[in-house]
């Protein structure tokens, strides 16, 4: 590659994105357009968030669909992107010694296909998925994240897929437009800062950041799939912001593109 392949960082919200044009899904087009052909795409996302450390090793991911109460049209929707188990066993290379299950059965998630059908709608380009450890806290993960810097001078796209301000308790169902809670729009404002002020650090300690962190990340698993991203950071790689916006009061749809 001439010049690394750019991260990012979807906020991928409702799993009805996969079907509907609208801003969100209009930035995520753009931006596949906007970065060269990638040879194969890294995933980590919210929604294979589980007991150990893996990575999917199928030539042919299943689409899961895991929700439930949406229209038919969803849950026959394909993604049927190629899987890659030599990437996945380069991913198992470069995180030793860190014990990396090799998965030979897990498919992809929405996370993942709901923002990859709109970026890369032909489904042609390689996917291997890395599970979100529970057992571990942000600190390893931002580790994990960069054990995987060197795939990106390799032509790999590595995307994160979950929400800076994940709280489906206070979401205004059926009011995607209703104006953000003041936390959720202090804690992204806070965390777009920091993040252009490259101090990802204090994002990494994001516990440590006040009551509004704790409103807009409740539980951890939206937010990691941040941190694998800004891990991908070198000193003078620039932070930009592809997609905006909070929906229904506390989910930011706010993607972060490094580099």
């Amino acid at each position: 590659m001439e010049k690394r392949m750019p991260a990012i960082f979807f906020g991928h919200g409702n799993p009805m994105n996969a079907l509907e044009s609208n801003a969100c899904t209009e930035g995520w087009r753009r931006f596949g357009l906007s970065i060269p052909r990638p040879e194969a795409i890294i995933a980590i996302s919210a929604h294979w968030y589980v007991n150990d450390l893996a990575v999917t090793g199928s030539t042919n991911p299943e689409t899961i669909h895991d929700f439930y109460g949406f229209p038919r049209g969803l849950f026959e929707m394909v993604y049927p992107a190629p899987g890659n188990p030599g990437l996945a066993a380069r991913v198992q290379q470069l995180l030793e010694p860190l014990d990396v299950r090799m998965d030979l059965n897990r498919g992809l998630d929405h996370g993942v296909w709901a923002v990859l059908c709109h970026m890369f709608p032909d489904a042609d380009i390689p996917v291997v998925q890395l599970s979100i450890d529970r057992r571990k806290g942000p600190e390893f993960h931002y580790e994990t994240g960069r054990m995987l810097q060197s795939l990106r001078d390799e032509g790999i796209l590595i995307a994160g897929s979950g929400n800076l301000v994940h709280n489906l308790h206070t979401y205004l169902w059926g009011d995607g437009n209703a104006p953000p809670f003041d936390w959720a729009a202090r804690f992204e404002g806070k965390a777009r800062q920091l993040m252009l002020e490259g101090r990802d650090r204090e994002l990494v300690d994001y516990r440590n950041l006040g009551n509004d962190a704790n409103l807009s990340v409740p539980s951890p698993d939206h937010f990691l799939p941040l941190l694998y991203i800004l891990a991908q950071r070198n000193k003078n790689e620039e932070i930009s912001f592809p997609v905006e916006g909070i929906e229904g009061g506390s989910l930011s749809m706010l993607c972060v593109r490094v580099g």
